[in-house]
């Protein structure tokens, strides 16, 4: 089974010729040159890249969603770089977050005292359930 083909002349003639840097090198039979395959990299499934940009959004910050997803902080960093995720400001609140089973986030809303002063989110995240609570500062 061939790998790639020859990015000098795209010839799929090729032999194994050696390790350089972990990697492993190929000699075109065609042209005699050589070459390395690219290393592929992991990828994070699209919606891990959504929930965690969804996270930050709702106020929550890197290492946060780090914790939560599993995901690096420099990962979801770059993310949002690159989509260019801008945060609304409002300092007059701060959001919480709490992580309850489809029993749990019931007997939570039950009681009534959980959602006065506060505006809530709920998204999931797999088996479980996220809230985020946004409550005014107390001063």
């Amino acid at each position: 089974m061939k790998i790639t083909l020859c990015p000098n002349c795209n010839s799929d003639h090729y032999i194994k010729s050696g390790i350089v840097n972990k990697r492993q090198r190929y000699k075109c039979k065609s042209c005699n040159y050589f070459f390395s395959v690219n290393k592929i990299g992991k990828k994070i499934d699209d919606y891990y890249v959504n929930k965690a940009l969804q996270l930050y959004l709702e106020g929550l910050t890197y290492r946060e969603i780090e914790r939560i997803l599993g995901i690096s902080h420099v990962s979801i960093m770059n993310w949002v770089k690159k989509y260019n995720i801008k945060r609304p400001f409002n300092s007059n609140y701060h959001p919480t977050y709490k992580i309850f089973n489809a029993t749990e986030l019931s007997k939570y809303f039950q009681d009534t005292k959980n959602l006065s002063g506060a505006g809530v989110v709920i998204t999931e995240l797999g088996d479980k359930f996220m809230l985020i609570k946004w409550e005014r500062f107390r001063e």
